[in-house]
């Protein structure tokens, strides 16, 4: 779990549904641009959150829980009560720190693409309907349930995020839940609960003060798909 990061994630339950073509298409379609839209319109999100991660190896899978931020211009900040560490992005860098270890590793992200994380369209960044394609849909099926999962590929190839699955509350369009696999099979599925939309999130949440005697490794570009740290600068 110590090596989860924001550029690696999300697994996915696969839907073997029939549909018919025309109708698939304009029913998916307008779901998704409905999802875009209510998130254009969300200038900051809170939600506590429940994630694991299933290695395609592992016969366990880890968990974590803890509370997530996202703002408008790709902020974000993840704290982790299980394990105890911290990711948060103020848009520009990102801290990853650990502070069992004493460590923080700081990523500079002003040279990728951050819009095409899987967690950009939430932060105000990147475009669902431009990149992903539809795969698949669905409504929920426990009738008690009211979701719409939806199923997507990215348009550009991308390592780290080989589909996406988002289950979709359908009052709100809110994402509930989105499952995130990458092209080795290692999947991170994450659940979001108690979601507040619109709370005047301040900046200074999404910046991180290092505390004294931290080591400090410095980062080009985000975390590796593989879940690795890379190799720090000199």
């Amino acid at each position: 779990m110590r090596k989860i990061s924001l550029m690696t994630y999300f697994a996915l339950i696969l839907f073997h549904l029939v549909f018919n073509s025309v109708a698939f298409c304009a029913t998916s379609q307008e779901v998704l641009n409905e999802i875009q839209n209510r998130y254009e319109k969300t200038s900051d999100f809170e939600a506590n959150f429940i994630q694991e991660y299933i290695g395609k190896v592992m016969k366990q899978p880890n968990r974590g829980e803890g509370k997530v931020y996202f703002k408008k211009k790709g902020m974000m900040r993840w704290d982790y009560r299980i394990p105890n560490q911290k990711m948060i992005s103020n848009g520009h860098t990102l801290w990853y720190y650990q502070p069992e270890e004493k460590q923080v590793l700081i990523y500079d992200l002003s040279k990728v693409g951050e819009e095409k994380t899987p967690w950009a369209f939430l932060a105000g960044e990147g475009d669902l309907t431009r990149d992903f394609n539809i795969v698949n849909f669905n409504e929920s099926a426990a009738q008690k349930e009211d979701f719409f999962i939806l199923e997507l590929t990215p348009k550009e190839p991308y390592p780290a995020l080989a589909r996406l699955v988002l289950t979709v509350d359908k009052k709100t369009y809110y994402v509930v839940q989105a499952d995130v696999f990458d092209e080795l099979g290692n999947v991170t599925r994450t659940r979001f609960n108690d979601i507040r939309t619109n709370v005047a999130l301040s900046n200074s949440l999404f910046n991180f003060t290092i505390p004294p005697g931290t080591e400090v490794l410095k980062f080009q570009g985000p975390p590796s798909s593989s879940g690795g740290k890379g190799t720090p600068s000199k």
